[in-house]
């Protein structure tokens, strides 16, 4: 399995190489997202921002909080909702193309054990790293590049993006804005850890016994 480590390690690499030349450039759109006027042109624009996350650093929690802002928190959440699924889809849809590229790299006993990991948390795992920079996306390129369905996968994006993109858009539309950012990222990554420690205890009590 170190290979296949290597491999996922390269991608979190790529991704965070990109977060850092954004912000040491100031590259216009993902060091800080562009100030947005309510208009279906802003909604497309924003959804659109939030999609390229698969591969730019876009500091998505920021463009959903001006969602939230712009169109309140029902409507602002789902086009939020809407993106940060989308960018999950993206970034299988990179690592699906990436499949015969990790076969070359990875040995085909390493990904199968790394398959058969998927199969089992690779759902869970999309939803509990999607609050997550940096692993959302490596996550989703790697579930991407395994034997995982589109339809699971798609599945995992929507329910582990609805709390975030909920949150952040009524951030935005009470006018917390991204002073609570903070916070709201800490409260995510405790829900997702709860929901992680519920599933496993619940597996626990299901498994047979010897």
């Amino acid at each position: 399995m170190n290979r296949y480590w290597a491999v996922a390690g390269g991608v979190a690499g790529f991704f965070l190489a990109g977060f850092l030349l954004a912000e040491a450039f100031g590259v216009p759109w993902l060091s800080t997202p562009p100030a947005l006027t309510a208009g279906a042109g802003a909604a497309v624009l924003a959804v659109g921002l939030l999609v390229a996350d698969a591969l730019l650093p876009v500091p998505s929690s920021l463009v959903m909080i001006a969602l939230g802002g712009l169109y309140g928190a029902v409507l602002g959440g789902l086009l939020a909702l809407v993106g940060r699924v989308g960018m999950a889809m993206v970034g299988f849809a990179v690592g699906r193309r990436g499949g015969p590229l990790l076969a070359r790299l990875v040995p085909e006993p390493s990904r199968a054990r790394a398959d058969g990991l998927l199969q089992r948390w690779g759902a869970v795992a999309i939803v509990a790293t999607r609050p997550v920079p940096l692993v959302a996306e490596t996550v989703a390129v790697m579930a991407g590049a395994s034997a995982m369905t589109w339809r699971r996968a798609a599945l995992a994006a929507l329910v582990g993006s609805a709390p975030e993109a909920a949150i952040y858009a009524w951030a935005g539309a009470t006018a917390r804005g991204a002073a609570v950012g903070g916070v709201v990222w800490v409260a995510l990554i405790v829900l997702v850890a709860g929901v992680w420690a519920v599933g496993r205890l619940a597996e626990r009590r299901t498994a047979p016994r010897p």
